[in-house]
């Protein structure tokens, strides 16, 4: 289950069926370096967009995944 106090590192890591879902909203963490150490939810907080609607989202796509 992915959670707000989650690496983006790790988050991709889980699935990489979350990319589109981050590029989408202008969250362009893949390549960042800062990925390795930031959080989704301090990520969403320096990019306007709201954590716990984002994890959920998240959590979406990579169940989705087979």
């Amino acid at each position: 289950m992915i959670t707000k106090d989650m690496t983006i590192g790790e988050l991709l890591q889980v699935s990489e069926n979350v990319i589109p879902v981050l590029m989408g909203i202008g969250m362009h963490c893949i390549g960042c370096p800062a990925s390795l150490g930031e959080t989704i939810e301090e990520a969403c907080y320096v990019h306007g967009i709201e954590p716990d609607e984002l994890v959920e989202r998240l959590n979406e796509v990579a169940g989705q995944e087979a």
